[in-house]
């Protein structure tokens, strides 16, 4: 695996294929809630298993940490859920600024401030992110150390603490490309769709189809050592495929003053349709 800093952008690149691009100085508008992200991400094989700025959510950006319930800030992008109210284009859009970033060898350290609409720093945020080549497959894996600078406790949430039901995003999401909808859901207790929103298993996998009939596969780990673990799953097969984790889905999780919040997940990316379990097994999470 080689990686290579552009000033704004971590691109990883094996035998030729530009694995995934980690643009850390997103040059989005604030009302998007500017974050890293990971786009394009491929396959060993080249395929892209990710889209950008979707027309339905164009603040949905491949692979990236995305908070919509901090505190009453919004780190997600776009609108946010008001109890009585439903969805509401508010000014409160934060952003994730990045303060230095190091590459060395297949490891990205990175430090970043959530600054409030306002400028205010709520967060400041230690990031790790390795990659490796794991038999037929690649993995991503990302730690986050999130630490409250400000003076007054602050809670992560969702949509649905705030009263929506079944939109417990917020985390490390992932939107598949258009082709992936409708792709197949697998879990260590079976397989479905949509019907699996909310459930908790330590990985999740999606089967998604490009065009041409082929197929690629990611599967989303939960790291052991993550409080609540096994993570509840934010999960949709239609109208679009996206993954996430979603640790604050049902509860909130307060974190007070100088109190850090430390979790760490895994994603591998396959061609074709392998064994999901085996790609969980092999899994870097540390």
């Amino acid at each position: 695996m080689e990686l290579t800093d552009s000033g704004s952008a971590v691109t990883a690149r094996h035998d030729g294929v530009e694995l995934c691009r980690y643009v850390y100085r997103p040059p989005e508008p604030a009302i998007e809630s500017p974050r890293p992200y990971f786009h394009p991400v491929r396959t060993l094989a080249g395929h892209e298993v990710s889209i950008y700025r979707p027309p339905d959510h164009v603040w949905h950006k491949g692979i990236a940490w995305s908070l919509p319930n901090v505190g009453p800030q919004n780190f997600w992008g776009g609108p946010t859920f008001v109890r009585g109210k439903g969805y509401v284009q508010l000014d409160n859009n934060g952003a994730m600024a990045n303060r230095s970033l190091t590459v060395s060898g297949d490891r990205v350290d990175q430090e970043l401030d959530w600054l409030t609409s306002d400028g205010s720093r709520w967060f400041t945020e230690r990031r790790r992110i390795l990659l490796s080549i794991v038999d037929d497959a690649w993995s991503l894996t990302f730690t986050t150390a999130m630490t409250n600078v400000s003076d007054a406790e602050i809670r992560l949430g969702s949509p649905t603490t705030e009263g929506r039901p079944n939109a417990g995003y917020g985390g490390l999401m992932w939107r598949g490309p258009r082709s992936f909808t409708g792709g197949e859901v697998i879990t260590p207790e079976g397989t479905g769709g949509d019907d699996l929103m909310g459930i908790r298993v330590p990985w999740l996998a999606f089967l998604g189809r490009h065009r041409r009939r082929r197929m690629s596969t990611l599967v989303f780990v939960d790291a052991p050592t993550n409080p609540g673990h096994p993570v509840e799953w934010f999960v949709r097969s239609t109208p679009f495929a996206c993954v996430c984790p979603a640790p604050f889905f049902s509860a909130t999780v307060p974190v007070a003053p100088e109190e850090t919040l430390t979790l760490t997940y895994a994603v591998v990316v396959a061609d074709g349709a392998p064994d999901p379990a085996n790609l969980a097994a092999q899994a870097r999470m540390s």
